[in-house]
This record gives structure tokens, sequence and C-alpha cells, in this order.
């Protein structure tokens, strides 16, 4: 799931934006409202987290901007616990409320949630169980077996398995899968897609019958069943 991040503050927002990414979610973020609102209202996102004191236009106006387009849902960071804040956003149409400073595992609890209930919910339900010979896995809590063994994956194991899985029969190169997995320009002298590959291997291929994770000499990667 794609999460756009709206938060001036460089720490914050490199903070909050490396731990969604290891928890497993691609991760994009604007540094100031106009940005953010042209991001929010024009790309394509499960859902956003936004701060209200933002420079150029602020937090209310570019959740003013969102309603008026799309019903994505927004969880708001403030520094001000403050219950007018609170409310008026409540009533704009945000979705929940964070004060600041907040422990990342109270933000991802209360992420979590949102997505679980917003209206990427339905639509992602349909697409969310994938299924490649005896390989099953839920997209939506995160759980991904073989033979109906568990498949105990971290968050960017099962990432990088997800992305294969959706585009099975594709083959992926290094640098999609960087840029996709790792929100990483591909550095030839990184070896990260390849250290993953491997241990995503060893879990979901190495001990079952039929291997589905395949190299393609010069090419990349591709998940698949074959005869």
């Amino acid at each position: 799931m794609r999460i756009l991040v709206i938060e001036d503050e460089a720490k914050q927002a490199d903070y909050v934006k490396r731990g969604l990414s290891e928890a497993g979610y691609t991760v994009d973020v604007a540094r100031d409202g106009i940005e953010g609102r042209y991001l929010a209202t024009e790309g394509d996102y499960q859902l956003v987290v936004l701060d209200i004191m933002l420079p150029g236009v602020d937090g209310f106006g570019v959740l003013s901007a969102l309603r008026e387009k799309r019903n994505t849902p927004v969880l708001m960071l403030t520094a001000r616990d403050l219950v007018e804040d609170r409310v008026r956003g409540l009533q704009s149409g945000a979705d929940d409320y964070l004060v600041k400073p907040f422990a990342f595992s109270e933000l991802l609890a209360r992420i979590g949630a949102l997505l679980r209930r917003g209206p990427a919910a339905n639509a992602e339900a349909t697409n969310s169980k994938l299924t490649i010979s005896d390989l099953e896995m839920d997209l939506l809590s995160r759980k991904a077996s073989r033979a109906g063994q568990r498949l105990e994956l971290t968050a960017k194991e099962f990432a990088l398995l997800a992305l294969l899985a959706r585009r099975k029969g594709q083959i992926l190169s290094r640098t999609t899968l960087a840029e996709q997995v790792w929100d990483m320009n591909f550095d030839s002298d990184t070896n990260v897609v390849e250290v993953a590959i491997r241990r995503l291997r060893a879990k979901m291929d190495d001990p079952f019958r039929p291997k589905l994770l395949h190299n393609v000499r010069g090419m990349g990667y591709v998940l698949e069943e074959r005869a």
C-alpha cells in the first residue's frame, strides 16, 4: 500500500518514512502544503499522514482540497493538543488525530486501523488473496504460506514477495525491485536485492516443490510455476 506523508519538519518526515518503509509500505513525502495538496489530490494513495502546520497551505487547506475530490483516509498530526484543532480537523473530514511527540508504534497501529476500515479496504479485499501453486498470500493480514506452512517473513521480504506475486510471470529487474520495495535508486555496487532474494528463496522456495522463484540471467527475477 502507498502512503503519502505531508510534513515540513525534515527529521520527523524522514523518521516516519523510514519506519513505514521498514513496515512494508511504499511512502512518498511532501515537504509543504502546496506540494502535499497536489500529490494528495492527483496521486494514488491509500492513506495520507497530514501535519497541520505547513508552509504554503496548512493542513486544513490540504484536507479541504482532498475531500472535494477523494475519500482517502487521513491521519492528522499536530504539535498542539488543542480540542479546537482536533474538532476542526475531524469536522473537516480527518479520520484520526495524533499529537506530537508520538510513539511510532502508535502511529503504525492507527494507520493499520484506518487502512482496515478505509474506502480502500473493500476494493483491496477483493484482490488481497494471491495464489501461485501452493503459495498463498493475504495482502491485508500480511501472511504467507506454502503447502499450508506459515512463512515467517520480514516486512521487506513480504513486500518483495507481494510485488513478485502481483506480477507473476513477469520478469522484474533489480532496478524495479530496488525502486518499488526499498524506494531507492539502483546502485550497481549494492547487492541488497540479491541478498533479499536469497533470504526469501531460503524461506519460501528451497524447502518446497515446485520451485517458484527463478533467476533470468541478465534480466532479473520472476515468480511463476514452471512445468
